[in-house]
């Protein structure tokens, strides 16, 4: 049996699992007010022919600093949502079938179009794409949605305003308020409109209770693991987890200078990575700091002992740290050893020893409380 969003949160206070939180509390009644207009409309994939006799229920907009919680309500609503054709998905991750859609349309040919798209008149490729999207989900949960990329916000006005239309119901979790969504971004003024529509179109509610849950979580806790032991192992899979909490993992996507970077395991600002990804492969500093800037934690692992002939893998590991250092992320390491013992001789290894400093301080409480979300 499906519980009411109501009654699997109060089930989850009541065992523990999370604590009593007012900020929260807002945010589950702007969407069990949702939940009880789509139980309303009595038809679990609202048609469209049934929506055009009565209004589209107004979706929701949560957002607040990080660590607050938001994830887990709206996956609970989304548990919950009586919607047969429903979707939770990372905004970057919509944001990228999106551009793949258009660029589809735009390539193919008549039939090929027909095929895919169905039948649209003239060459604009936003109503058939918002067409594909709506046909698969009729309500659409977006998790981190932010935009910094001018080729989103020159479309996202658009493409709402087409999936609006087609009855699409909008949910969405975020760290910036509508007002603030791409910000000091190349012509602006054109993507003000979008802000408006949102606005408009979802219940805008602040999550900003006193407490981080994560960094909770973090505070106190081991975050540098060493050897590449089973035990090392599983508590660095243990840490993950009570962070990710009941949120899926989802594809990280870092778009750097036309390039795209894809991680399979990240979530909510979190991204997991393996060494030889990271710095055995060529990477360099825009790549580092563009990870950075797009996430504030960092899960690294199987981070070996570096011999002097992988003086160029050492390079990019102490590349990668500075990175996250300035960035005031968070990392959390499984390594072969302690920091001072990763790279102990070869070119290199004397300026190794900022790199060993700067480990030793991100794995400190005082670090993780100061560090950004």
């Amino acid at each position: 049996m499906i519980l009411s969003l109501w009654a699997a949160y109060r089930q989850r206070v009541a065992s523990g699992a999370i604590a009593e939180d007012p900020a929260q509390e807002r945010a589950v009644n702007a969407l069990a007010r949702l939940e009880g207009e789509l139980n309303a409309l009595a038809e679990p994939s609202f048609s469209l022919p049934f929506l055009k006799k009565r209004p589209v229920p107004r979706g929701v907009y949560l957002y607040g600093p990080v660590g607050r919680g938001k994830s887990m309500v709206m996956d609970l609503f989304f548990a919950s949502a009586p919607v047969a054709k429903k979707r939770r998905v990372h905004f970057h991750a919509f944001m990228a079938q999106t551009h793949s859609l258009i660029d589809q349309w735009r390539r193919g040919d008549a039939a090929a179009r027909r095929a895919r798209f169905g039948w649209h008149k003239g060459d604009d490729p936003i109503a058939p794409t918002a067409g594909v999207i709506a046909q698969e989900a009729r309500l659409l949960c977006f998790d981190e949605f932010h935009v910094t990329d001018i080729a989103d916000a020159m479309i996202l006005g658009r493409l709402f305003e087409a999936l609006f239309a087609l009855g699409v119901v909008v949910v969405a979790t975020s760290n910036r308020a509508p007002d603030a969504l791409y910000l000091n971004g190349i012509n602006r003024q054109l993507f003000l409109p979008f802000i408006a529509l949102i606005k408009a179109r979802l219940e805008v509610v602040e999550v900003a209770g006193p407490n981080d849950y994560r960094v909770d979580r973090l505070r106190g806790a081991q975050v540098y693991f060493s050897p590449l032991s089973p035990e090392a192992a599983t508590g660095f899979d243990a840490l993950w987890s009570a962070l990710r909490g009941e949120e899926a993992e989802v594809e990280g996507r870092v778009e750097v200078m036309g390039r795209t970077l894809a991680f399979s395991r990240a979530f909510s600002g979190h991204v997991r990575a393996n060494f030889s990804t990271l710095c055995a492969s060529a990477l360099g500093p825009g790549d580092y700091l563009a990870i950075a800037a797009r996430f504030h934690t960092l899960f690294l692992e199987a981070v070996p002992i570096l011999s002097p002939d992988r003086r160029n893998e050492a390079a990019r590991f102490v590349t990668l740290i500075d990175a996250l250092y300035e960035a005031r992320a968070k990392v959390c390491i499984l390594a072969a050893g302690e920091p001072d013992a990763l790279y102990p001789a070869g070119d290199g290894a004397f300026e190794f020893g900022r790199t060993v400093s700067r480990l030793e301080e991100m794995r400190s409480a005082a670090w993780l409380e100061a560090a950004r979300d």
